[in-house]
C-alpha cells in the first residue's frame, strides 16, 4: 500500500488565529487517541497555542490524564527550578494548568552528567512510548527545527549541538545578560523529529517569512534543515505575519 503524502498549508491572518487552529488540531488528536504521545516545542510560536490548549482543558474541552509529552529540547546546564529553562517554561505555560500527570511529562535533562547517555536515554524513552503521534515545531529563521542548526545530519538522533550565533541571538530577549544565553543543547534530531506520525509547524511573523518560502519552495539540503520536512508522509504548516 502506497503512503500518500499530506503536506497542508494554512495562511492565517493572525497569530490567535494561527493558535486556535492548532490547538483544534491537538484536540482531535486527543479526542480519537486520548492516550497520545505528543510532541511539545518551546519559544515564542507556541506561546498563544498553550494559552488556547490551556483554556479548553479548563473549560472541559479536552484532557490530557492519559497522554504523554516529549519536549524537543533542554539548553545544557538548565534544569527544573531555573527560571530560563525550558522546564521552567513548559511548567509556567502548560503543565502547571491541565491534567497531564507529572510521571508522563518529559524533557531532556540538560543537567546531566554525561549528555551522551542522556541523548541516548531519551531516545529510547520515546521509543518506549510507542513513538510520538502529533509533534509540535517553530522554525528558526535559519532553518532550524528543534535545535537542530544548519549542517545537521538528516539522519541524526537525539544529541547535543553548538547553537549558532543567529539562534542565540534570538533567544537573548529570554535572558538578561548576553554571558547567560547557553551556548549547547540537548535536541531531538532530525530523524528522531521525522518519525512522529504527524507534525504541526507554526511560524508567524515577517522575520519568519523567508524560512517558510524556502521550507515550501527550496531545496532539500541538511543546510536548511526544515527542508527535509518536505519528504515527510504528514505536514501541516500554519504560517502567517
Amino acid at each position: 500500500m502506497i503512503k500518500m503524502k499530506m503536506f497542508q498549508w494554512i495562511e492565517v491572518s493572525s497569530y490567535e488565529q494561527m493558535s486556535e487552529i492548532a490547538a483544534a488540531i491537538f484536540t482531535e488528536q486527543l479526542a480519537k487517541k486520548p492516550d497520545s504521545v505528543l510532541g511539545l516545542a518551546t519559544g515564542g510560536s507556541p506561546l498563544g497555542f498553550y494559552k488556547e490548549i490551556v483554556r479548553r482543558c479548563q473549560a472541559g474541552e479536552l484532557s490530557f490524564v492519559r497522554a504523554t509529552t516529549f519536549n524537543l529540547d533542554e539548553y545544557v546546564g538548565k534544569g527544573p527550578g531555573d527560571a530560563t529553562s525550558y522546564h521552567e517554561f513548559m511548567h509556567q505555560n502548560l503543565f502547571c494548568h491541565i491534567d497531564l500527570p507529572e510521571t508522563s511529562r518529559h524533557l531532556p535533562n540538560g543537567m546531566a552528567g554525561n549528555l551522551e547517555e542522556e541523548c541516548v536515554r531519551y531516545e529510547k524513552l520515546i521509543e518506549a512510548s510507542g513513538g510520538i503521534d502529533l509533534q509540535l515545531l517553530g522554525i528558526g529563521v535559519n532553518g532550524h527545527i528543534g535545535f537542530n542548526e544548519p549542517g545537521s545530519r538528516f539522519d541524526s538522533r537525539t544529541q547535543v549541538i553548538e547553537l549558532t550565533e543567529a539562534t542565540r541571538k534570538s533567544n537573548a530577549r529570554f535572558f538578561d545578560k548576553e554571558e547567560d544565553i547557553p551556548a549547547k543543547a540537548i535536541t531531538m534530531g532530525i530523524d528522531t523529529i521525522m518519525s512522529a506520525r504527524k507534525i504541526v509547524l507554526l511560524a508567524f511573523g515577517d522575520n519568519k517569512m523567508d524560512a517558510v518560502r524556502r521550507l515550501e519552495n527550496g531545496a532539500v539540503t541538511e543546510e536548511f534543515p526544515a527542508s527535509i520536512l518536505r519528504k515527510h508522509p504528514h505536514v501541516t504548516v500554519i504560517y502567517g505575519k
